[in-house]
């Protein structure tokens, strides 16, 4: 109990100096291209300075994305479960890199109001395309802050899309799935449907059995 304390402190100190000397740089990075650069100079200097500047900055935000992520994940996991901390990696990287790339365009001087604007159109029509995948993602999320249950738990479910009461064991929780070991054997539930049902912990029979002689 005591042993994982000093492993765990040594794993996330090693990602943390990472990140933060890889994001220190390319904030400082950031500065002196904005400052120094310009891609639209008719000048070769200030146009080098800016296109090498961006593709430093790319560089060194991207491992400090990525060590941030990774660093997430170890601290997430023994507290609730791989696949949550997964999913918060997933996010850190996602989240992240969006801002990385919207940084650079913007070193290199790119109009983003278009992007964003071709992004968003372009993001409505998937959003409606892969709306039942969104939907479970969405619910999935819910359920990582929520955590009605975890991974190992017992439970039983309730809902009428499910054809009335399930039995079973949580041995994963994905993006889009809930995998739960039935009596009738491994069963992947949408994360959906799962968010909309009754949950919870599955009764004791002995419990039950003490209840009976009494009524």
């Amino acid at each position: 109990m005591f042993r994982s304390g000093p492993r765990t402190t040594a794993t996330v100190t090693a990602d943390f100096r990472v990140s933060a000397v890889a994001g220190l740089s390319a904030v400082v990075d950031l500065g002196a291209t904005a400052s120094l650069g310009d891609i639209h100079d008719a000048r070769p200097g200030p146009r080098v300075i800016c296109l090498v500047g961006a593709a430093l900055f790319l560089a060194l935000s991207t491992i400090a994305v990525r060590h941030a992520g990774n660093e997430m994940n170890r601290i997430l996991a023994p507290r609730v479960g791989a696949s949550h901390a997964s999913v918060m990696r997933m996010l850190v990287n996602l989240s992240g890199f969006t801002i990385v790339l919207l940084a650079t365009l913007g070193l290199l001087s790119v109009p983003i109001q278009h992007l964003l604007l071709g992004g968003a159109l372009t993001g409505v029509i998937l959003g409606i395309a892969a709306q039942q995948a969104l939907g479970n993602v969405f619910a999935g999320l819910v359920l990582l802050l929520a955590r009605p249950f975890n991974v190992g738990d017992a439970i039983r479910i309730r809902s009428g899309s499910l054809g009335g009461e399930l039995l079973g064991r949580v041995i994963a929780m994905g993006l889009t799935y809930v995998t739960l070991d039935t009596a009738d054997g491994v069963l992947s539930v949408p994360n959906n449907l799962m968010l909309a049902a009754g949950v919870g912990p599955q009764p004791d029979p002995a419990a039950g059995a003490l209840r009976r002689p009494g009524r």
